[in-house]
């Protein structure tokens, strides 16, 4: 594993922009830049951008590649469950995958009373709920407390901007979101994929608490895993060895805590009004080091860190320059 002195207060170069005139149909999410390809494929460039609040808030250093590299590690792992998108990697921070229709309906599972959004279950059941998602929770659970079995928490996925809402299976096929074949497909996939996930990450010394995926079909109609997998952006780990005592004494679960920036930035200003102060070098080092942490952690392999004399974007034009 990596000496974390070595990252120290070396300049790594960030990628906070993905813009390539060269290729065709850009499209810029919060942290990811895609491009279109007539034939077919898409190029997915993950970027050092982070977002809370519903907007860009840093780049953290090395971000990008934590996250192509972690889903790496788990698409080549989880193959033989679920298709998945990759095509190839061409560069650290890039993934060709097949273009996609993606279903919309995202699926989170869940096998702890764990969460802080307003669809979590833990906000749910805190507010008296135990019936949700077409479950009904038992009375007399605890926050973070493992859950009877894992569960599948669906909600609409917005498009247009609008906030996701809780699905129950029949509302999903009711609506005619997904067809009853396509839900019973797609759910057994989800539970099957975290079911890999939580037996890998246990051998690593963690617990896959919950995490969501995102899927669409291809060209022939098959249904296939997009996007990205058990990510820390995507997925929710804590320490194995110190769950059960902390949970015990009714405290918060160790777990990768990457929430400086965002704790930072509240403590400051109202992030949905304000203008974002400038974020001290320090809390965005500390934050990548969380990131490279999270990545030798969950995958047991050692991050490859990137050559500094090489600005990020121009080793990822360099490395794309195929696609023309």
């Amino acid at each position: 594993m990596m000496d974390f002195t070595a990252l120290g207060d070396r300049p790594y170069p960030t990628l906070d922009d993905a813009t390539i005139p060269e290729l065709p149909a850009h499209y810029r999410g919060k942290v990811r830049d895609n491009y279109d390809l007539p034939d077919g494929r898409r190029i997915i460039i993950a970027t050092d951008r982070i977002s809370a609040f519903d907007r860009i808030l840093a780049a953290i250093p090395l971000k990008g590649q934590v996250l192509t590299q972690t889903a790496r590690f788990w698409f080549e792992a989880t193959r033989d469950i679920c298709p998945n998108h990759v095509i190839e990697y061409p560069d650290p921070n890039v993934v060709i995958g097949r273009r996609l229709d993606i279903l919309p309906v995202e699926i989170v599972v869940r096998d702890y009373l764990a969460g802080t959004t307003g669809t979590s279950v833990l906000t749910l059941y805190k507010a008296g709920q135990r019936e949700m998602y077409g479950i009904r929770l038992p009375d007399g659970l605890r926050d973070n407390q493992r859950l009877p079995q894992p569960i599948i928490t669906p909600t609409s996925k917005a498009f247009d901007g609008g906030h996701d809402e809780p699905l129950t299976p029949d509302q999903i096929v009711s609506q005619g979101l997904l067809t009853a074949d396509q839900w019973q497909q797609l759910s057994g996939y989800a539970f099957a994929l975290f079911a890999r996930g939580q037996e890998i990450a246990k051998q690593h010394g963690l617990v896959l608490v919950d995490t969501k995926y995102e899927f669409g079909t291809d060209a022939d109609g098959r249904i296939v895993l997009a996007d990205e997998i058990h990510t820390p952006d995507s997925s929710r780990y804590w320490l194995q060895d110190s769950y059960d005592d902390r949970f015990a004494r009714g405290e918060r679960p160790e777990s990768f805590d990457k929430d400086f920036v965002r704790s930072w930035v509240a403590a400051r200003c109202d992030p949905y009004k304000d203008p974002i102060p400038e974020i001290p070098a320090e809390i965005i080092q500390a934050t990548a080091q969380v990131y490279v942490r999270a990545f030798e952690t969950i995958t047991g392999q050692r991050f490859e860190l990137p050559d500094t004399g090489t600005p990020v974007l121009e080793r990822i034009r360099k490395n794309l320059a195929k696609y023309f």
